[in-house]
């Protein structure tokens, strides 16, 4: 298929180069475009110099980018990728942004007679290089059974959940699950360095237990030496909880321990942590 991926950082680069290497005919477009370029080299693709280029006779075009209004920018700009777009091809936007801003999104390809899924994801910069990520979708199922099998070039598993906007509301709950589970094991991890225990024997111990979880298996052996400069930035975690509890004011939905992890990952962020992981969370507890 004729493909258009817009958005080539930690996540969209290798998810690009996965659907060039699976046959497909892909067209990037980055906004520094000598990453554009290396890519190009990289996987044998083309790319382009404006998202509206970029997406010019696609079947499908892929967005990864930032936040809302970097969305708003490659999509709707003057030389935005909808411009480039064909009438009956299909947007899918991989950013996790506000739910807001994906029915937006979709009522403006409405008009043009545009395909739109909202299709957040999750498992990092790992998940994206080995092909393993998770997709949770809002749109509707014909355009997404259209969609499964390129999708599964770099995915474990993708799941659509309700019309647009239900995948970004579903990503919100991952991100709510992943806040407390974080903050639980570095409280945990903090309490067995202090009582002096080996923490890297209790957690291979509780490991096999009904305490296991994907950060304590990926992130506390380095959250245990104080490493986290790498994985998903907690900058980009406040952003997504910032989604999630507006969303739940809206809805008058409690969220008392989002909300205070919400704070701990802002107060890590004002003292100059932003781009650590998520993980930094226990630099709070063992600093003492």
């Amino acid at each position: 298929m004729k493909l258009s991926f817009i958005g080539l950082g930690v996540m969209g680069y290798p998810m690009a180069g996965h659907l060039q290497n699976a046959a497909h005919d892909v067209c990037v477009y980055n906004r520094t475009a000598e990453k554009a370029e290396k890519w190009a080299a990289e996987y044998g693709g083309r790319f382009a110099e404006t998202p509206e280029k970029a997406a010019s006779g696609s079947d499908i075009v892929f967005v990864c980018v930032g936040n809302d209004d970097d969305v708003r920018s490659v999509i709707f700009g003057e030389a935005g990728a909808l411009a480039g777009m064909k009438s009956g091809s299909i947007l899918v936007d991989h950013t996790t942004t506000s739910a807001v801003l994906a029915r937006e999104i979709g009522t403006a390809c409405e008009s043009k007679n545009i395909h739109f899924l909202d299709a957040p994801v999750s498992g990092g910069q790992a998940g994206a290089e080995n092909g393993a990520l998770t997709i949770m979708i809002g749109g509707d199922e014909k355009t997404y059974d259209k969609i499964e099998p390129v999708l599964n070039c770099y995915a474990k598993k993708t799941k659509l959940l309700g019309p647009i906007g239900s995948g970004q509301l579903a990503k919100m709950v991952n991100q709510i699950c992943i806040a407390g589970v974080v903050q639980g094991l570095s409280e945990a991890l903090n309490f067995a360095i202090k009582t002096g225990l080996n923490a890297d024997d209790v957690v291979d111990v509780i490991s096999k237990g009904a305490a296991q979880s994907w950060q304590m298996e990926n992130r506390s052996a380095t959250m245990i030496r104080n490493e986290f400069d790498f994985g998903f930035a907690l900058d980009w975690m406040i952003k997504d909880l910032g989604f999630a509890i507006a969303e739940a004011e809206k809805n008058n939905i409690p969220l008392p321990v989002t909300k205070l992890v919400e704070g701990y990952y802002r107060e890590i962020q004002n003292n100059g942590g932003g781009r650590w992981d998520t993980s930094a969370l226990i630099t709070l507890l063992n600093k003492n």
